[in-house]
């Protein structure tokens, strides 16, 4: 394809790591290979291990796409801006780089959007392995809700995802393309312009409620958000030492430490502090509870199935659980920390990134 030719498509897909590596290939794969209707891709690499350097830089000859790198990790809202910032199409998907997409995915979400004028559309995401079989999201709600009792006024987050753990023989035969309050980055597509309305997606928001917090944005400025349920892709989780019908493959050793810093406790704790500053929230039971659940991820992921492989017995099972999980909350400050040393010398080091603005802005004037 030509140069006139990429500058005339509508679609640019942004992929960027969600937490991990290790399905780079697979995820790239099956957007090539499903995605029938024309688009750009820009692949946007945060730090990712030097095989998959080499497979992206590889893959980025041969079909074609763009491919940026920075030789640090990116929290995944950096990554997008980051894509974001090369954007000239009309619509712009976002999508991380643990998602298989369905044959014919994409379609449906440009004429989803042209016949509707939807600021953002959102298909059916699934989870995990067997694919396109169970639903993780298929809209939901989004905002704030406000509650005033005598002088006391409260403002508690809206997030409700729909239809989450059902089969998707079930509900989408039965589903319409219709409003909705919410998408998840796991996939989403958006109306570019919108950013001229609302800045660039939020940094501040470093690991949680990303997604929650762009639909807030577009609902204060008028936007709205479809489900097209003829759209269906499956984000495939991973954990370490452990393959079953939920979670799909290994996440490999390559993964850990990006896995350990992208679901930090610095991170969360920076993200929820943010978003409760930002929209002047409550610090609800909602907040508390978070804060009580801190490293929840790491646990489930990489601690818990660890040790229920060790053949230790139920008492051993919950004394190295307890044992590693200390070592984990000792050990998890000093990667963020470290992290944030290292890549503030690796921003120096680095060729900067061009600006954001010029393609944004002068697409709609």
């Amino acid at each position: 394809m030509n140069s006139l030719a990429i500058a005339a498509l509508e679609v640019t897909i942004i992929v960027v790591a969600r937490e991990r590596f290790s399905y780079t290939r697979q995820s790239l794969e099956s957007i090539y290979e499903h995605t029938d209707y024309p688009f750009k891709l820009i692949y946007v690499d945060g730090g990712s291990p030097r095989h998959i350097r080499d497979y992206l830089a590889e893959q980025a000859q041969q079909k074609q796409f763009q491919l940026i790198r920075t030789n640090y990790y990116l929290s995944p809202n950096r990554a997008r801006n980051i894509g974001l910032q090369q954007v000239t199409s009309k619509y712009v998907v976002f999508i991380d780089n643990d998602v298989i997409v369905a044959p014919n995915w994409l379609q449906p979400l440009v004429e989803c959007a042209k016949e509707t004028g939807a600021t953002i559309v959102t298909p059916i995401i699934c989870q995990g392995i067997p694919l396109h079989q169970e639903v993780h999201c298929a809209g939901g709600e989004s905002g704030i809700l406000v509650e005033t009792q005598g002088e006391t006024t409260r403002r508690r987050i809206i997030e409700k995802i729909d239809k989450q753990g059902l089969r998707v023989a079930d509900v989408q035969p039965r589903l319409q393309r219709q409003k909705t309050g919410l998408a998840e980055f796991h996939c989403m597509m958006v109306r570019t312009e919108i950013f001229q309305q609302i800045g660039l997606l939020d940094e501040g928001l470093l690991n949680t409620k990303e997604y929650v917090d762009l639909g807030m944005l577009v609902a204060e400025v008028g936007g709205t958000i479809y489900l097209e349920p003829k759209s269906l892709m499956t984000f495939v989780t991973g954990q370490l030492l452990q393959m079953n019908s939920v979670t799909g493959p290994l996440l490999e050793l390559i993964d850990i430490h990006y896995y350990m810093l992208r679901w930090s406790d610095a991170w969360e704790l920076a993200s929820l502090h943010h978003l409760r500053d930002k929209w002047n929230l409550t610090e609800d039971e909602y907040f508390k509870n978070r804060y009580r659940r801190l490293g929840w991820r790491r646990n489930m992921t990489i601690i818990n199935p660890f040790v229920q492989k060790l053949p230790i017995g139920k008492f051993g099972v919950r004394l190295v659980k307890k044992i590693l999980r200390f070592i984990d909350k000792a050990l998890n400050p000093y990667i963020s920390s470290h992290y944030a040393r290292t890549q503030m010398q690796s921003v120096q080091n680095q060729a900067p990134i061009p600006s954001i603005e010029s393609p944004i802005k002068t697409l709609f004037q």
